[in-house]
């Protein structure tokens, strides 16, 4: 297992319609990322095709167009193989510890206890995430020094 990055998180595909669309969990979970130069959210082709996919089928084509082109600018973007699911091999890829979904089945103990010892990652639903993340606690630790607070706007 490689060394993951507790300031990287990779969001499964319905948390990030859900950020598009609700002022919620998902946007409360994924501001930690907006809203700090050095929290990475982490996806990939497959990854963005699926949450592109629930967006269209939501609102419609030319916004899921809009979100996915905007969302490649600002995620670091890795590959993985087809057929892996998406969010968890993100972040397996791109060194994320965290994991967020609405999936009950990616966060229950037996998923959890399949995942030990091959990926080492947090499988959180948003709301949990949104509550636990301690970006004050975590700064000394990734980037060194003092925090500051947040250092971009999330909604630019």
């Amino acid at each position: 297992m490689s060394d993951v990055s507790p300031a990287r998180v990779a969001a499964d595909a319905d948390v990030l319609a859900a950020d598009l669309f609700v002022d919620g969990d998902a946007r409360a979970a994924l501001d930690h990322a907006r809203s700090h130069s050095w929290v990475d959210l982490v996806a990939s082709e497959h990854l963005l095709d699926d949450a592109e996919a629930v967006i269209a089928a939501l609102a419609d084509p030319a916004l899921a167009a809009d979100w996915r082109e905007r969302v490649e600018d600002e995620a670091v973007l890795v590959d993985h193989p087809a057929g892996d699911q998406p969010a968890l091999a993100a972040a397996y890829a791109g060194d994320a510890a965290h994991v967020l979904t609405y999936d009950e089945s990616m966060r229950s103990a037996r998923t959890g206890m399949e995942l030990k010892g091959r990926v080492n990652v947090s499988v959180k639903a948003p709301d949990a995430f949104a509550q636990l993340f301690d970006p004050a606690k975590l700064y000394p630790t990734v980037v060194g020094g003092e925090y500051t607070g947040p250092d971009r706007d999330p909604r630019e």
